[in-house]
C-alpha cells in the first residue's frame, strides 16, 4: 500500500508547459513520472509488539494535528496586494502540485527497520544541527532513500520543516541518492511558506540543476518569500524568479503576484526606484497580455517611475494617461504631480500650466511638491520672477519648508537676482528651518560668477556663524581668495581644512592652492603642494602641469622618489600602536605580500574619530576603489594595498599565526605608540583609570609591563580568559596621560583624559578594581570569545 501526501497528482513537464521555448533553444528537460493513485491522509501505522516497542512513540505521532499542506493559499499577505487599500482580493485557487508517495511502516518487512524509523521520526526534531547530523551519520549502514523520504514527509506533516530540510540536505550527499521532484517541490513550498527564502532557493536551484521546471507553486511561494524579507537585495531576486516563472516555466502568474511585485518596486523613494522601470513595464505588459484587470495604482506607479527617469519619455506618459482615461480612471493629484515633475525636467511650460490648473481643480491646497516643480519649470524657461510668484502663493498657503527655500534660492541665484536672493536667504535663516548649507553654496556660486569677492567672504563668515560648513563651502571661499591673490589667507584656510578631520582637503582644494602659488611665483610652496598631491595620488590639472614643468625639471629624480610608497616615522609609530591594540596584518596569497586590515567599531564614538584620522594618515596606501571623495562616509573596515613593506610587521607581531611581542619592543614603546594603543585598544573606567587591552601571551604581556615600569609608568596586569589588561590606576593613570596626551587626537582628549584628583592612598575598591564589565569584554578590537569569566591578578 502506498501513502500519498494529500495533494493533486500533477507535474508540469516541458511538453506541457514550454514546447515553443524548448524548440527555440533546442533544449530538453528530463521528466519525472509519478504513479497515479488516489491520495490519502498520511497515517502512521501501529507496530506489532517486539523486543523494542515504539508504541509510545507511535501513539504520540498519531496524535499530531492534521494540517493541509496547501494552506499557504489562504495567506492574506500573498493574495492581497494593497497599495492604498483599494485592491480586490484575488480569487483563492489551489496550485496543482506533484504527489508524494511513501510506504506505510507496516508494509516494511523488517521489524528493526520499522522501529528505527519510528525512533528517528521522534528523536531528530529534538536535536540541533551538530547532533542531528551525527545521528544520521550513525545510520549510514542501513538507511536508504525510501527511509529518508519517509522521515522528510513525516517532519513536514508535523511542521518540523527545518528538520525536513536537514534530512534532505544530508540525503542528497549520499551515494545512493536519486532526485525526487515531488519531495523537493513539497519541501521548497514549505520552506518558502515559512519565509525561509534562502533555503527555498537552494531547493529551487536543485530542481533547475536537474533539468526540470519547478512547479508553479514553487515559483509563486519563493517570490512571496523574497518580497516578505527585509533585505533590499531580495527584491532583485524576486524579479529574477518572476521573469523565470514566465520565460522558463511558461506560467501565468496570478493577479495578486503581479500586484505584490509591482507594489514592492514602487515602495521606495524615487531616486532608488527609478532603475526598476524596465521591470515595472514588463509586469504591466504581462497584465495586459493575460487580460487581467489592471488597477488604477498600477497606472499611477508606472507614471511615477517615468517621472523620475533622467530622460523623460513624454510619449509613454501620454499613452498611459490616455489609457487611464479610456478605462474610466480619473487622474489623481499624485498622478498630476508626477506629470508636473516630468515637465520640470523637460521644461515643458504649456503642459505644466495645464497640469497645474487640474491640480487646483482637484485640491484647493496643492501639495508642496507641486509648487516646487512649477518653480523649476519657470526657472528652466527663463522666468525666475514667475517662480517667485509661485513661492509667494505657497507662502500664503502656509506650505513652505526647507526644500521650497532651497528651490527658490537656487532659482534666483541662477538668474543672478542678488537682492531677492539675499532677502529670501535672510528669511530662510530667520525661519529656523535647517539645514542651510545647500542655500549658502548657491549664494557663494552666484557671487563667484559675479566676481563679488567681498560678498563671498561675508557669506562664508555668515555660514560659519549659522551652520558648520562642508568642504564645498571651503573650496568656494578658497577659490575666491586665490582669485584675489590673498594667498596668506588662502594658505590659512587650506591648512585649517587639512587639520580638520571632518572637512579635509581634496583634489579641487589642492589644485586651487597650487594655482595660487604658481600664479604668484611661490615656487617652493608650489613644489611642496605638488609633492603632497603625488603622495595622495591626486591628479594635477593639465593647465597647471605645464607651469610645473620648469620647477619640477630641476628635481625630477627626487619627485619620482617621492611617489614611491614609504612609511614615514609617524606612520610607523602609529602602526606599532595599532598592532599592540589588536590590528591584524593579513597575507595576500596571490601576491605573496601583506596588507593592513583596519577594523573599527561602528557604534563607538572614539573609533568614529580615529578611523577618519587613520584613513587620512594612510590615504596613499589604500586602493583606488576604497578612496572616497567626501571624507564623510568612511567604512568601518578597510584594507591597504598588499606591499612587501608590511612583511616586517607580520614577522615581528605574528609568528606562525599567533600574536607575539617583538624582541625590540623596548625601543618601540614611544609616547605616540602608547597613545595610539590607548585610542585603538584602550579603555577609561568611570573612576578615571586607564586600561590597555592585549591579546599577547602571558610572558609577552609581563615583559611589556616591565618595560613600562622601567619608563616610570607603574602598572598592574590582570587576565580574563585569553585577554590581558594592563591597568594604570590612580596617579599612575595621571602619569600615563601626561606622557601620551600630546599625541592623543584633540577630539578625543575629553573622552580619554585620566582623572588626576586622587587621595594619598588608593582605596580598597580601587585596589580590587573589577575588569569584568561588559565594556571590557566587548573591547574595541577583540575577536576572541572569553570562556573564563573570572579575572586573576598575576
Amino acid at each position: 500500500m502506498l501513502l500519498s501526501f494529500h495533494s493533486i497528482n500533477y507535474q508540469k513537464t516541458p511538453s506541457q508547459t514550454q514546447n515553443s521555448y524548448l524548440n527555440h533553444h533546442s533544449r530538453r528537460f528530463s521528466t519525472f513520472s509519478l504513479p497515479s493513485k488516489p491520495h490519502r491522509r498520511f497515517p502512521l501505522p501501529r507496530l506489532s509488539s517486539s523486543s523494542y516497542s515504539p508504541g509510545t512513540l507511535l501513539s504520540n505521532i498519531q496524535a499530531e494535528a492534521k494540517v493541509d499542506d496547501l494552506d499557504f493559499l489562504r495567506d492574506k499577505e500573498t493574495e492581497s496586494p494593497n497599495f492604498d487599500g483599494c485592491f480586490e482580493l484575488a480569487k483563492l485557487m489551489r496550485f496543482e502540485s506533484p504527489k508524494v508517495e511513501v510506504k506505510e511502516l507496516e508494509e516494511l518487512p523488517e521489524q528493526w527497520r520499522r522501529s528505527k524509523l519510528a525512533w528517528l521520526c521522534k528523536e531528530l526534531p529534538a536535536h540541533r544541527s551538530g547532533t542531528f547530523i551525527r545521528v544520521l551519520n550513525a545510520q549510514r549502514k542501513w538507511i536508504r532513500q525510501d527511509d529518508c523520504t519517509y522521515i522528510v514527509v513525516h517532519c513536514m506533516r508535523i511542521r518540523e520543516n527545518e528538520s525536513a530540510f536537514r534530512v534532505y540536505k544530508w540525503m542528497i550527499q549520499q551515494h545512493w541518492f536519486r532526485f525526487d521532484f515531488a519531495v523537493a517541490t513539497k519541501l521548497a513550498d514549505y520552506m518558502g511558506k515559512d519565509r525561509k527564502c534562502t533555503k527555498c532557493r537552494e531547493i529551487f536551484d536543485d530542481i533547475i540543476n536537474q533539468g526540470l521546471v519547478p512547479n508553479e507553486s514553487t515559483f509563486h511561494i519563493l517570490i512571496v518569500a523574497y518580497l516578505s524579507a527585509s533585505a533590499s537585495s531580495y527584491l532583485e531576486e524576486a524579479c529574477s524568479i518572476y521573469n523565470q516563472m514566465i520565460h522558463l516555466g511558461n506560467y501565468k502568474p496570478r493577479l495578486s503576484l503581479h500586484n505584490s511585485l509591482f507594489r514592492a518596486l514602487v515602495s521606495k523613494t524615487g531616486a532608488s526606484s527609478k532603475h526598476h522601470l524596465k521591470q515595472a513595464e514588463f509586469i504591466f505588459h504581462n497584465l495586459t497580455t493575460c487580460g487581467l484587470n489592471i488597477h488604477k495604482d498600477i497606472y499611477d506607479g508606472l507614471i511615477w517611475l517615468h517621472s523620475y527617469q533622467d530622460v523623460i519619455d513624454k510619449e509613454r506618459i501620454a499613452s498611459l494617461r490616455a489609457e487611464m482615461n479610456s478605462v474610466g480612471f480619473e487622474e489623481s493629484a499624485e498622478v498630476l504631480v508626477s506629470v508636473l515633475r516630468a515637465c520640470a525636467k523637460e521644461g515643458d511650460l504649456g503642459e505644466a500650466e495645464r497640469t497645474w490648473t487640474k491640480i487646483l481643480y482637484i485640491q484647493k491646497k496643492p501639495p508642496s511638491q507641486a509648487f516646487i516643480y512649477l518653480m523649476e519649470v519657470y526657472s528652466r524657461v527663463g522666468k525666475p520672477m514667475k517662480s517667485m510668484e509661485v513661492f509667494r502663493v505657497m507662502r500664503e498657503h502656509g506650505s513652505t519648508n526647507a526644500v521650497s527655500y532651497y528651490k527658490i534660492v537656487e532659482v534666483l541665484c541662477k538668474a543672478q537676482e542678488t537682492e531677492l536672493a539675499e532677502s529670501l536667504m535672510m528669511e530662510f535663516v530667520n525661519s529656523g528651518l535647517k539645514p542651510l548649507t545647500r542655500s549658502f553654496i548657491d549664494m557663494l556660486n552666484m557671487y563667484m560668477k559675479l566676481s563679488l569677492h567681498d560678498k563671498v567672504e561675508s557669506t562664508f563668515l555668515w555660514c560659519l556663524e549659522k551652520c558648520h560648513p562642508n568642504r564645498t563651502v571651503y573650496n568656494l571661499y578658497l577659490d575666491s581668495l586665490v582669485q584675489t591673490k590673498n594667498l596668506d589667507k588662502a594658505e590659512e584656510i587650506f591648512n585649517k581644512m587639512h587639520a580638520d578631520e571632518a572637512t579635509g582637503v581634496d583634489i579641487k582644494s589642492c589644485n586651487t592652492i597650487l594655482r595660487g602659488y604658481l600664479t604668484c611665483a611661490h615656487n617652493a610652496k608650489a613644489e611642496k603642494i605638488a609633492d603632497f598631491m603625488c603622495e595622495k595620488k591626486y591628479e594635477i590639472e593639465s593647465s597647471l602641469i605645464e607651469k610645473l614643468e620648469y620647477i619640477l625639471s630641476l628635481r625630477q629624480e627626487e619627485a619620482k622618489k617621492s611617489t614611491r610608497l614609504k612609511l614615514s616615522k609617524e606612520q610607523r609609530e602609529i602602526l606599532i600602536g595599532l598592532l599592540l591594540g589588536g590590528l591584524r596584518v593579513k597575507l595576500d596569497e596571490e601576491k605573496k605580500s601583506y596588507a593592513l586590515n583596519f577594523v573599527f567599531r561602528e557604534k563607538c564614538e572614539i573609533h568614529s574619530f580615529l578611523k577618519r584620522h587613520i584613513y587620512n594618515k594612510f590615504h596613499e596606501w589604500l586602493s583606488c576603489n576604497l578612496q572616497i571623495v567626501d571624507n564623510v562616509h568612511i567604512p568601518s573596515q578597510f584594507t591597504t594595498i598588499s606591499h612587501s613593506y608590511f612583511q616586517l610587521y607580520a614577522d615581528q607581531f605574528w609568528t606562525q599565526g599567533l600574536p607575539v611581542v617583538p624582541k625590540l619592543i623596548h625601543r618601540w614603546l614611544t609616547p605616540r605608540v602608547l597613545a595610539y594603543w590607548y585610542m585603538y585598544g584602550g579603555y577609561r573606567t568611570s573612576y578615571g583609570h586607564i586600561l590597555l587591552k592585549s591579546k599577547f601571551g602571558k610572558e609577552d604581556v609581563m615583559r611589556i609591563a616591565k618595560i613600562l615600569k622601567a619608563k616610570s609608568l607603574n602598572c598592574r596586569v590582570k587576565s580574563k580568559g585569553r585577554v590581558f589588561w594592563i591597568g594604570f590606576l590612580g596617579r599612575d593613570a595621571a602619569e600615563f596621560w601626561k606622557v601620551t596626551e600630546p599625541f592623543v587626537l584633540a577630539d578625543l582628549k575629553e573622552s580619554l583624559r585620566a582623572n588626576v584628583e586622587f587621595p594619598d592612598e588608593i582605596s580598597s575598591e580601587m585596589k580590587n578594581i573589577n575588569f569584568n564589565s561588559d565594556s571590557d569584554i566587548d573591547g574595541n578590537t577583540s575577536d576572541y570569545s572569553d570562556d573564563d569569566n573570572q579575572v586573576k591578578e598575576l
